[in-house]
This record gives structure tokens, C-alpha cells and sequence, in this order.
């Protein structure tokens, strides 16, 4: 049963030349049972799971990896019970959320059989969808997109540590300077720009080639809206169809502030579908789609409306909008960022995170929107060193 698979992993790992390591790696050293790497296709999952499988100092015959679209007519327990007999120690199973019923069958590996068992899937949307119940016995990690700091360490050979907000908003100069003089370039804003267009998913590396990079993004997120949705929800072919044009819609608002009955019009539903539209606001958020910001004085209520619509990424901007409006960018950058922060559209300012709250905005922005608030902050796009409460907005891409 198992020659197949070792085959298909002997091919994969024959062929793995990246040396870079995602900043999710150490996750997988974990001493958990059944750890799940949750993200939005190209992040590098598959990549890091293979590296990790490598790097192991298990032996050989010990570890396994299969794809679950590589699973034709065998059982996904029969498949684990016979590694574990033939004594395995790490199985990881990628693409998890291809295979039917996949969390009967990790509930029964978990319970039964001892063994390591890691697994991917393309989103937390099809854990979340998942019947049986597996949040005890699972660790779910939600992964990201390469941060500005992780583009760098790729593109450069480098390491540069990662920095808490808390460690950035009081010593942001200092860590400036010591970046700065890292890098060794004359400026680290053309790397910035260029991140911003094309340093989100790893994948770019493979291509070096904005065009190509591009057209295999838009092919990405096209799987996404087709595929993995359409996987767990029970939508039809003109509701992707909806969804393409709510992208479309958000690429020429800067930002897309909605109102929910001109939203309704432009995704051709009715008047009243009001928990429908919710719904596919939230199905887009968890497939990484888009990132809804809700309001700070509405942030604990349910079905209420996003104050602000953004893309995921910038990189997402590139690939489906006509055009780049900087402000909208430097606010997806941002918001981003601090993906891992509950983040709420305040009535003064863009952006509050915590008990902070920020202004984003060109070098010349002032105090004026931020004026007499505490803990509050200028991020300044387009300088590579701040003073005082004025922060330059890479720096927040060295949160992890």
C-alpha cells in the first residue's frame, strides 16, 4: 500500500532546493500529537512540510508524507495503521481538507494509533467545518504570507529578528537603524515597493517574473473561489460568480466602506439578503480572500456590518485591480501585518489595535485626525526613519 506514497515523497524531496524556512517551521517541532498548518494556498505550507520531513532525524522508513489527492481507493486509517505497523513515527498529510470525512479519520489515528501526525490544509475553512469534534485533540496553527521582514531575509540571505508591537512603538528608531544598517542598501524603500507587489507568497521566488507571478496568483485565488468554497459550503456557480464581482467592487473603493444595499445591488442579490451577504463576507475572510474591519464601537456584535473591506494582501491588489490607489495599500499593509492582532476602525483614526491607535497616511500627514488621543501614532509610508509618534510603515512587516 505504502510504495506508492514513498515513491511520490522520494520525487518531492528529490526536488526540494529551497533553504529558507517560513517563520511557521519551529511550529512543527512541537512535541503535539496532531498539529494542523492552516493557511491560504501558496504560503509555502507543502514547501516547510517537506523541509521539516527532511530535516527530521527520524529515519527514512519512519516518516511518510502523502498529498491527500494522492489517496485513491484506500482508507485514510488503513493508510496510517499500516505505517504504524511497519513502525512509523511522523506521517504528515497535506492537502487534508481533499479527503471526505477527513476528521473521522484523524479523530481514529488520534485515538488509536501512536504516531506524530501533521497536516495542511488551504484554509481553516474546512476546519472549521469539520463535524466531529477535534478541537481538543488538535493544535491549529493559522499561517500567513511572508511578512516584509521574512521578503528581506529571502531575497538577501539574511536573518533579522522579528519585533513585538510593543517593542516597535516604544524603541522604533533604534530598530530602524539597526535594520537599515543590516540590509546594507541605500535605501530599503524599493524592496518595500516591491513587496508590496510581489513579496506576499514565496511561490514569486519560484518565478521571478511579476507577469508570471501575477497570472499564477490570480490562478490561486481562482481554485479558491471555485474549489475549496464551494467544498464545504453549499453555494452555486453564480454565487462565485457574486464573489468575483465584490474583488471587483473593493479594487476601485479606497477603501470599500460599505453600504449594505448598494453591496447587494453590485453582487446582483436581493434587497433582503442581508444574512447571505454576511455570510459571503465571512466565507471570504476565512479563505483569505478579504479582511473585514469592523467597527470599534460595534466590535462585539454579531451580523453587523464591516465598517471597512480590504483585499488580504497587497499583493492581491496587483493581481486584480486596474489600478493601486497608495493609500488603500498602505492600509492592507498594515492591517496585514497585524493579522494576529483584533484590529477595529475607530471614529477617530484608521486603525486601533489594542489601546493604540493609528493614522497611516504619506509623509506629510499631521497630527490633525489623531489630535489629543493617547497611545496614538503617524505611520508614515513613504520614510525609512521615524521620530517621536511618526513611525515609517515597513517596520510594522518585522512583527513576524
Amino acid at each position: 500500500m505504502l510504495e506508492r506514497f514513498r515513491l511520490f515523497q522520494r520525487a518531492l524531496l528529490k526536488n526540494l532546493n529551497t533553504t529558507y524556512k517560513r517563520y511557521f517551521y519551529e511550529e512543527l517541532k512541537k512535541d503535539e500529537k496532531l498539529l494542523a498548518i492552516m493557511g491560504a494556498r501558496g504560503v509555502g505550507k507543502t514547501t516547510t512540510l517537506l523541509q521539516y520531513l527532511k530535516e527530521s532525524k527520524i529515519p527514512i522508513n519512519e516518516k511518510l508524507y502523502i498529498s491527500a489527492d494522492w489517496i485513491d481507493a484506500e482508507n485514510l486509517f488503513e493508510i496510517a495503521e499500516t505505517f504504524y505497523k511497519e513502525n512509523g513515527k511522523l506521517l504528515i498529510i497535506d492537502e487534508i481538507h481533499k479527503y471526505p470525512n477527513f476528521e473521522k479519520g484523524l479523530k481514529k489515528i488520534y485515538d488509536i494509533l501512536d504516531l506524530k501526525v501533521i497536516v495542511s490544509g488551504s484554509s481553516a475553512l474546512s476546519i472549521n467545518h469539520a463535524k466531529a469534534d477535534l478541537s481538543r485533540r488538535m493544535l491549529i496553527k493559522e499561517v500567513k504570507g511572508m511578512s516584509f521582514r521574512e521578503f528581506l531575509e529571502f531575497k538577501y540571505e539574511l536573518q533579522i529578528k522579528k519585533i513585538s508591537l510593543n517593542e516597535l512603538l516604544q524603541n522604533h528608531i533604534n530598530i530602524a537603524y539597526e535594520i537599515l544598517e543590516k540590509i546594507n542598501k541605500p535605501s530599503i524603500i524599493p524592496d518595500f515597493k516591491e513587496y508590496l507587489e510581489i513579496g506576499y507568497y514565496p511561490f514569486y521566488f519560484q518565478n521571478e517574473d511579476k507577469v508570471s507571478y501575477l497570472l499564477k496568483l490570480k490562478e490561486t485565488i481562482n481554485v479558491v473561489l471555485e474549489v475549496d468554497i464551494p467544498a464545504i459550503s453549499n453555494i452555486k456557480f453564480t454565487t462565485i460568480r457574486k464573489f468575483k464581482k465584490l474583488i471587483e467592487y473593493v479594487c476601485i473603493s479606497h477603501p470599500f466602506k460599505p453600504n449594505m444595499q448598494e453591496l447587494l445591488i453590485k453582487m446582483d442579490m436581493p434587497k433582503t439578503a442581508y444574512a447571505e451577504a454576511y455570510e459571503y463576507l465571512e466565507l471570504l475572510q476565512k479563505a483569505k480572500i478579504i479582511r473585514l474591519i469592523k467597527s470599534a464601537n460595534k466590535k462585539d456584535a454579531i451580523l453587523t456590518k464591516p465598517e471597512k473591506i480590504y483585499l488580504n494582501n497587497t499583493n492581491l491588489h496587483f493581481c486584480y485591480c486596474e489600478t493601486q490607489e497608495i493609500g488603500t495599500l498602505r492600509e492592507v499593509f498594515f492591517a496585514s501585518m497585524l493579522e494576529d492582532y483584533e484590529i477595529y476602525a475607530p471614529s477617530k483614526g484608521d486603525f486601533v489595535v489594542n489601546e493604540y491607535t493609528f493614522e497611516i497616511g504619506g509623509k506629510n500627514k499631521t497630527k490633525k485626525q489623531i489630535k489629543n488621543l493617547e497611545y496614538a501614532y503617524i505611520v508614515v509610508g513613504d520614510i525609512e526613519i521615524g521620530s517621536g509618534n511618526k513611525i515609517p510603515l515597513w517596520l510594522f512587516g518585522f512583527l513576524y
